[in-house]
């Protein structure tokens, strides 16, 4: 008998909105907030000690007041998703890290012919990338471990039925449960050149073999043309990087990740695949560069030797 998959309940889990967030242990507030408080109300209570004889209690009392607000504020207080004492932590370690880096060595002195110059300059400090290198087989070195990436395509849960939802969330389960190392999947929207694919199909509509044809992909490569005009086209991009652990045996130990990751994720219905040493450097530039112009040909990869076609000399012929 055929069942009626309107009747099918959707299988629905309660999860926290947030996984990460830290234990409340006493009113409310964390072992860090209350090791913040604390820290205060000692400082507090030392100097109170030490000044009242020297300051009158009004004044003690109205900087304590402003203080304790302080203190409470920065204690439970958040911006841009972080507490106050992280985010102001990662304010000052900003203003205090150098804001011109060089990737070419600033510590070589100065030829003698060199005039310097009379005024203080600042160097710029060395870029410390984490990536020391890219293979051909997309396997990244992070210096003591290595890294690989994999993408893959997005399904739409909302399209399928119950069963079938459970079974894509078991399957993907069963992938995540068996990670044993960081792993990071990256969700972007980046944008289309459609400029150039109309470019490419017009100059393909003149080598069409029929009329009909030739203006069915003129036509086609105006329509492309005018989209990139009105809208910004977004494609979306899922990138999934697996990573190994220190001391981990194998020479490619983060491309053996990489495909146990492609054949698991192959049971959700979705296109994977491992990317090699260009497709890395493709996707790493795009996510340090998103709105950059393709370049044409693509990004080869780092310590890659580039040719070109072979230059034909046309022959001359001596006359005698």
């Amino acid at each position: 008998m055929n069942r009626d998959h309107r009747d099918e309940q959707p299988v629905t889990a309660r999860m926290p909105a947030d996984v990460d967030a830290p234990d409340k242990v006493l009113y409310g507030l964390t072992f860090r907030q209350l090791a913040i408080v604390a820290v205060a109300a000692i400082a507090f209570y030392g100097g109170g000690k030490a000044l009242h004889t020297i300051v009158p209690a009004p004044v003690l009392l109205g900087a304590a007041v402003v203080l304790g607000g302080l203190v409470f504020g920065l204690a439970v207080g958040r911006r841009d998703g972080l507490p106050m004492d992280v985010w102001l932590a990662c304010a000052v370690r900003h203003w205090r890290a150098p804001r011109a880096l060089s990737t070419t060595d600033t510590t070589a002195t100065t030829p003698d012919w060199v005039q310097a110059p009379t005024s203080t300059v600042p160097l710029p400090a060395p870029l410390r990338l984490p990536a020391d290198a890219i293979d051909d087989r997309g396997e990244i070195s992070l210096g003591a471990v290595k890294a690989a990436m994999v993408a893959a395509t997005s399904v739409n849960l909302a399209l399928r039925t119950a069963d079938e939802q459970a079974a894509l969330v078991d399957t993907f389960g069963r992938w995540l449960n068996s990670l044993s190392t960081p792993t990071q999947i990256v969700v972007s929207a980046q944008p289309v050149d459609l400029h150039s694919a109309a470019h490419t199909v017009a100059q393909a509509a003149d080598a069409l073999p029929h009329p009909a044809l030739a203006d069915a992909a003129a036509d086609h490569a105006r329509f492309l043309d005018d989209l990139a005009q009105r809208r910004d086209p977004l494609r979306r991009q899922v990138l999934i990087v697996t990573r190994t652990t220190r001391g981990e045996r194998g020479e490619h130990a983060a491309r053996r990740r990489a495909d146990q990751t492609v054949r698991s994720l192959s049971g959700l219905g979705v296109t994977t695949r491992a990317l090699d040493g260009h497709a890395t450097t493709a996707a790493l530039a795009a996510a340090a560069d998103p709105y950059r112009p393709p370049r044409p040909g693509g990004l080869a990869a780092p310590h890659t030797t580039i040719t070109g076609p072979p230059v034909r000399r046309p022959r001359t012929r001596r006359t005698s």
